[in-house]
């Protein structure tokens, strides 16, 4: 064969390798499954807490609140607060028609003073009355006059005398009579019972108010809230209660809040299991406010949610409950690829687990367990951050 021949079949044989090399390349590059692009988070110390949370929302609640309505109907003459209003303990907010009432204390105080002064006379005549009954008796002894005159005026003296004593129980009668009409009065007047604010008024001026028969629910003529004691009544599962103490503290979350948190303490523990239809039974536990000032602006009926801590540790190995598989293990990216770990766990809550061996600190374990094709021998990246 021709050396040019020769040559141009070296170069053609040539050409063909290469092109079958590089076929055989993009081959293996195409053919190969990518690595899982996931998330993880290195394994570092921080607080951990065992807490317990209610199972359908709790409600913020006054320790304080009375619905309040005059103790006898009538009509309202005067109407002194409205919504919204602050109030004093003792202040009146609100006056039925009593002017009839009021002559009847003014009668009873001038039958008071009466019967002052007839104790006044009646005790002067007996006084008057003993002194003429001492000088009868100094007569007698003198022999000025007779024994009859001196047993005269020693009778008179004490019936003057029991007339004294008559008076002083007609003055009783006479306060217990103005008493009884200033109780009917104070019927008709409604006083605050204490410092808060007015949440709603039923009722005009002029109107008629009348009190809630037996078994008739009507509404009251004032709702009156104290709203400087604030707390949280929070149902939670039965199954969660015998781990609850009172004093223990927690954290109160308001849907109006979001991402803030308020601190609090548990105050009582409903001694009885709360049934509710095709619901599970639950325990009511209230939370109060530890901090009275930053509760100060929340309104009364806000949804809200307690979480108790049972248990708190600072400063243990911990991971976030999302990393967590079935039968407490996770998955571990080293040197590219994913691996999967037993772990002994400690305190755990919604947020963080402690792990008390099975892992170190730095070690990255995935968050993304969703992302199909992860499993232990699995080649995986760290997805970028956008």
């Amino acid at each position: 064969m021709p050396f040019s021949s020769y040559r141009r079949w070296s170069i053609r044989l040539l050409v063909v390798a290469a092109l079958l090399a590089s076929a055989y390349a993009g081959w293996r590059h195409f053919s190969q499954p990518k690595p899982l692009q996931v998330s993880v988070v290195e394994v570092d110390y921080g607080r951990v807490e065992a807490t317990v949370a209610n199972t359908r929302a709790g409600a913020v609640k006054p320790c304080r609140r009375a619905k309040l309505a005059p103790q006898g109907g009538g009509q309202i003459a005067r109407l002194l607060v409205k919504e919204g209003d602050r109030v004093a303990a003792g202040q009146i907010l609100l006056e039925l028609w009593n002017v009839d009432l009021a002559a009847q204390v003014r009668l009873a105080d001038e039958q008071v003073a009466s019967a002052r002064a007839r104790r006044l006379q009646a005790c002067a005549a007996a006084q008057a009355a003993r002194r003429e009954a001492i000088r009868q008796r100094q007569l007698v002894a003198q022999g000025f006059v007779s024994a009859a005159v001196e047993d005269k005026a020693s009778s008179e003296a004490e019936v003057q005398e029991a007339a004294c004593r008559a008076a002083s129980t007609e003055i009783d009668a006479a306060r217990a009579r103005a008493d009884t009409a200033r109780a009917a009065l104070s019927r008709t007047v409604l006083k605050a019972p204490f410092a808060g604010i007015v949440a709603e008024v039923t009722g005009e001026q002029g109107e008629y108010s009348t009190p809630s028969p037996p078994g008739i629910p009507t509404p009251p003529a004032i709702d009156l809230i104290d709203d400087a004691c604030l707390y949280v009544t929070a149902p939670i599962d039965e199954v969660d209660a015998p781990r609850i103490s009172v004093g223990l503290p927690a954290r109160i979350a308001l849907d109006a809040y979001p991402g803030q948190h308020f601190p609090g303490r548990v105050r009582r523990i409903a001694p009885y299991v709360l049934e509710v239809e095709k619901q599970a039974r639950t325990v009511d536990v209230e939370v109060v406010f530890t901090d009275p000032k930053a509760a100060k602006h929340l309104l009364v009926g806000y949804s809200a949610d307690a979480e108790i801590i049972l248990e708190s540790r600072d400063k243990v190995l911990r991971i976030p409950a999302l990393a967590l598989l079935e039968g407490n293990k996770v998955m571990v990216l080293k040197n590219g690829v994913l691996e999967e770990r037993q772990v002994e766990l400690g305190l755990a809550n919604w947020e963080f687990s402690e792990v008390r061996s099975g892992l170190q600190a730095g070690e990255k374990v995935l968050t993304s367990l969703e992302v199909e094709g992860v499993k232990a021998g699995a080649a995986a990246v760290v997805k970028p951050k956008k």
